[in-house]
């Protein structure tokens, strides 16, 4: 009931279109799982393309999400939200960090709007959920809507309220943090386009792919061709 009252709420509003559990361990990858390496987008390639940032949950997950949304055009898992200066996976992953695991989106706003993204964002994770995502716990992986002006922070203010007024959570409390963006800091190589190289790894399986799905299914409207 929350995913069709989000995705009818998107519509009405849409302008331009350390797990706990052994089964779904999230365990950085070694170097005999034999990566097969993706072509990444170098910042020059990407600069007519406006920014947005957004955390939600393992990094891994929610960057295969956004990958799938059309107007796209790269996504980058890192670490943002804390003030630790060039941390890493170790570190924030062990909660040793006030960052959180976050994404960076490249994206062209002639095909998709911020305010779009911010539905995206909502509509793939569950922000009543205080310092937890799914069997991801600790304050690494809590809910940031970050915002890098006034435009910005409005159109996440207002999506906020929204979703309290047509009360999508049932009275559940949204606990998102609205940031004023400072940082990111790229995850290690290793951690990019991470359920696109280990498909076959446990985590993507029986978390991030049940997630993406869930998504895909219900934001048919938002996604790219080549992933319906």
């Amino acid at each position: 009931m929350k995913i069709l009252k989000l995705y009818l709420l998107a519509l009405g509003l849409s302008l331009t279109t350390a797990c706990q559990s052994n089964s779904n361990k999230k365990i950085a990858p070694t170097e005999k799982e034999g990566v097969s390496e993706l072509t990444r987008l170098t910042p020059q390639d990407l600069d007519t393309y406006e920014t947005a940032y957004f955390a939600s949950g393992c990094f891994w997950c929610v960057e295969a999400i956004f990958e799938s949304v059309k107007g796209v055009k790269e996504v980058v898992s890192g670490y943002s939200g804390g003030t630790e200066k060039n941390p890493t996976y170790e570190q924030v992953g062990g909660g040793m960090t006030s960052h959180a695991e976050a994404v960076k989106i490249y994206y062209d706003p002639k095909v998709i709007s911020f305010t779009a993204l911010v539905q995206v964002f909502f509509g793939s994770h569950d922000p009543t959920t205080l310092n937890r995502q799914g069997p991801d716990k600790g304050p690494q992986y809590r809910s940031i809507a970050f915002y890098k002006n006034d435009k910005e922070k409005q159109v996440i203010d207002g999506y906020i309220q929204a979703l309290k007024d047509q009360n999508v959570y049932d009275g559940a409390p949204i606990t998102t943090e609205v940031v004023e963006f400072t940082k990111f800091y790229d995850a290690e190589d290793y951690h990019q386009d991470y359920e696109r190289k280990h498909p076959n790894n446990p985590y993507i399986t029986n978390v991030s792919v049940p997630r993406l799905n869930r998504f895909k299914q219900n934001f048919k409207a938002y996604l790219k061709e080549d992933v319906h």
